[in-house]
């Protein structure tokens, strides 16, 4: 689904990993990528990689609405993240939330 207006809903999650669970962790993240993008209410999906901190993983999210992304968190693709979480994670996902104040632009192009 590409708007031809604003995202209902955009989050930034930010997700904090254990050092010695970097690999597998990061794993597990990157497996969410496709699931997600595939949902209905998804606009965009990107996951990334911190520069200055290695255990640092950043998901930029927009979603149709509130609504669609409460759906998501929903989805069972999520559920080995959160049932291992104490075992992954150094501290709590974090998630916030943003209004695109922007004209939204659909991305151009795939870039591999």
């Amino acid at each position: 689904m590409k708007p031809d207006h604003n995202p209902g809903c955009t989050i930034i999650g930010t997700v904090y990993g254990r050092p010695e669970k970097r690999a597998e962790l990061r794993a597990l993240l990157a497996g969410f990528v496709a699931p997600t993008r595939a949902e209905p209410g998804c606009i965009e999906y990107q996951f990334h990689a911190s520069q200055d901190d290695p255990d640092a993983f950043v998901f930029y999210e927009n979603f149709a609405s509130q609504v669609a992304l409460d759906e998501h968190l929903k989805m069972p693709h999520l559920a080995p993240l959160l049932a291992r979480k104490d075992e992954l994670l150094a501290r709590e996902i974090e998630i916030r939330h943003f209004t695109m104040l922007a004209p939204y632009q659909a991305q151009r192009g795939t870039v591999r």
